[in-house]
């Protein structure tokens, strides 16, 4: 099964459940969401009612109230995004991608570093 690409909204969804490590109800999301949007509740019930239907939770319907959780963890939801952003966007080329990162200045230094030892591990495990 392919990993459904979240939009922006949905992304936010994923990330309160992600943090959270808990199923949640539509009214624990909708509060959550409040705080930083104003967000009626029937559009946060009708997107968590979207990704049910797309595959990026699942709903338990046991209770009254019923409660989400994702389908997918972070890691496995960003590689998805990632590879769909590089074949859009760089042609499929990882290089590419990471050549403008580094061009654009949108690395740190310390994000550069860490980068670096990333590159290092990657070699090593693949010469074994």
């Amino acid at each position: 099964m392919s990993t459904p690409n979240p939009t922006e909204g949905e992304l936010a969804i994923l990330r309160v459940l992600w943090s959270r490590k808990a199923a949640m109800t539509v009214r624990e999301m909708h509060e959550v969401l409040s705080r930083d949007k104003d967000t009626a509740y029937t559009t946060v019930l009708k997107m968590m009612t979207i990704m049910a239907e797309k595959g990026l939770v699942t709903r338990d319907e046991s209770e009254r109230s019923h409660t989400y959780v994702p389908v997918h963890d972070e890691p496995v939801v960003q590689a998805s995004l990632l590879k769909d952003l590089m074949r859009r966007a760089f042609s499929g080329s990882a290089l590419t991608l990471v050549q403008r990162a580094i061009d654009d200045d949108i690395a740190s230094p310390e994000e550069l570093d860490a980068m670096s030892k990333l590159i290092a591990q990657a070699k090593a495990k693949r010469k074994r």
